[in-house]
């Protein structure tokens, strides 16, 4: 199961991650997001101990969201070093976001 990030825990295990940090912005009412939640999950335990691969709730942690300008869902960010270096938007193949993960490691 993916990392699930909250506001008590994000600076810690996503802006001071040595590793690439995927997170994917969703929320429960969100068709498409629970399309692309199981493949971020698969990520996750293909990429442990390579990359951190997580989750933000929207609903429930709206800051994060604000801070890095979500405005649609699902929303799947890339961080290197703290800093966002890629994202996507929409529902998206597993393919896709696996291909931005590995440009990052």
């Amino acid at each position: 199961m993916a990392v699930e990030f909250t506001e008590a825990n994000f600076d810690e295990l996503a802006l001071k991650s040595e590793k690439p940090v995927l997170i994917d912005f969703w929320a429960e009412w969100c068709g498409p997001c629970r399309m692309i939640g199981p493949l971020v999950d698969e990520i996750h335990n293909e990429y442990e101990g390579k990359a951190v691969v997580g989750k933000v709730n929207i609903d429930q942690h709206p800051n994060i969201a604000a801070k890095y300008g979500v405005r649609n869902i699902p929303t799947v960010l890339f961080l290197k070093g703290g800093e966002m270096v890629d994202k996507s938007v929409g529902a998206v193949p597993k393919s896709a976001l696996t291909e931005k993960l590995e440009a990052q490691l």
